[in-house]
């Protein structure tokens, strides 16, 4: 059963699972907002945060600094009203786990990861009704401990998994609001999540495979052709799960990827080049395995599948 909501939600407890680029620079803004916002980070960006506070370093919104209290303990903030739910894909169901004793019965967890099959995670630990899918449009990396890079975007779509419109979605979307954040509560959130796969799959998997900015893979024929392949791929496995996008959505990525900046990269790339673990399994990983679940080829996603696969835990040995 889903929780009920509690009316406007003029106030709320955030707990922030996961205090990276897309976490650090959202929590940050209700922070600074004035919500009653707990990080959960770990290491020396917990030690950084506890000790100087979450610096913003943005493009769009220049720099700035809150303190707000920082744990690695999620359970020890008390029952959150609002969990923005951001940490990276592989430690999902760790992560999930954690959360368990700051879930209520009125908590909403918001899922902002990438990937497609997370909010299933989630359900079957948490239980389905706390959690809202959603979207977070931005590129935002962990600079230094304590310290969050933005460099565009900022724009969260979200809504319920069963495309209701409830007062804890109308409260959700007022707290962003007052924070400042592009927000649209959608009704088909699914699908939403569905249409930044496309992008996220193919945009991480090109860029980390080719080394290269967006820049570079859009201006050469053969990295364009094979960036729309993925794409091409992708919405084949949307279509094979039953799940409906707009008919011209193939070109309509690709004409996105012609507005973004030349430098644009991805976090998958970021990843690499650093040494870190990456979100293939949930990106290029899940989409093979869907495809073989229904019998659709994806040779293209399957290859930089392959390629990135040594590097899926870090830098190989």
């Amino acid at each position: 059963q889903a929780p009920s909501g509690r009316g406007p939600w003029l106030a709320m407890n955030i707990l922030v699972m996961g205090s990276g680029g897309i976490g650090g620079y959202f929590g940050a803004k209700l922070c600074r907002a004035g919500e009653a916002v707990t990080f959960v980070a770990r290491g020396a960006h917990l030690e950084a945060i506890r000790k100087n506070g979450l610096r913003i370093k943005s493009a769009a919104n220049g720099e700035f600094v809150v303190a707000c209290p920082a744990t690695d303990d999620p359970g020890s903030a008390g029952v959150a009203d609002l969990i923005l739910f951001c940490v990276k894909s592989y430690d999902t169901e760790a992560a999930a786990q954690a959360i368990r004793p700051a879930v209520g019965p009125d908590t909403a967890v918001l899922c902002l990861q990438n990937g497609v099959d997370n909010e299933e995670k989630l359900s079957g630990i948490v239980g389905p009704g706390h959690i809202l899918g959603g979207a977070a449009q931005v590129f935002a990396t962990i600079e230094a401990p304590g310290v969050i890079a933005h460099a565009f975007g900022g724009r969260i779509v979200f809504g319920e998994l069963d495309g209701a419109d409830t007062p804890r979605a109308q409260g959700i979307l007022r707290v962003l609001q007052r924070a400042g954040v592009p927000v649209e509560q959608s009704p088909r959130i699914r699908q939403v999540l569905w249409e930044k796969y496309l992008f996220i799959a193919a945009q991480a998997g090109m860029t980390a495979l080719t080394r290269c900015p967006t820049g570079v893979i859009r201006s050469i024929p053969e990295t364009r052709r094979m960036y729309r392949l993925i794409v091409e791929e992708l919405a084949a496995l949307a279509k094979a799960a039953g799940v409906e996008l707009p008919p011209g959505i193939v070109d309509e990525r690709m004409a996105f990827v012609d507005t973004l900046p030349p430098s644009n990269t991805s976090s998958l790339y970021y990843d690499l080049t650093h040494g870190r673990r990456l979100e293939l399994e949930a990106l290029q990983g899940y989409a093979v395995r869907l495809g073989e679940k229904h019998g659709v080829p994806t040779p293209v996603l399957f290859s930089v599948y392959a390629a990135l696969r040594p590097y899926r835990d870090g830098a190989p040995a």
